[in-house]
């Protein structure tokens, strides 16, 4: 048994951080610059993007979609070739993905929660 990949997730796993991270830069970006000291008016202009969050939310999870498919779908374990990934790598890829899962979901629901602390 080959342990090279049949496809990898990675492409889709940093599509959807990437998003997401562009789906919560209205509301995450303004709080930790303002959290490092940082200020100055011209961060009020960052909630200009807020506009932009449907879309970057719709593309992230898309692209967790891809990455699901690409681990959980038919051909996820071997290739049409016959090549087949190694058990303990489908794994670990599996697992790295519910923690971006976890990862992503929070800097998507930040808007959400966040003033429950404010």
């Amino acid at each position: 048994m080959s342990s090279s990949p049949a496809k990898s997730p990675l492409t889709a796993i940093l599509g959807a951080s990437l998003a997401a991270i562009g789906a919560s830069v209205c509301c995450v970006l303004p709080l930790v610059l303002v959290l490092l000291g940082i200020s100055g008016a011209w961060i009020a202009n960052l909630t200009a993007l807020d506009a932009w969050r449907p879309w970057f939310s719709a593309a992230t999870l898309a692209c967790l979609g891809w990455a699901y498919w690409s681990l959980y779908g038919p051909s996820s374990r071997c290739r049409a070739d016959g090549e087949c990934v190694d058990p303990s790598v489908l794994r670990r890829r599996r697992r790295w993905l519910w923690i971006a899962t976890v990862v992503i979901a929070l800097l998507l629901l930040f808007p959400y929660y966040i003033p429950w602390f404010l």
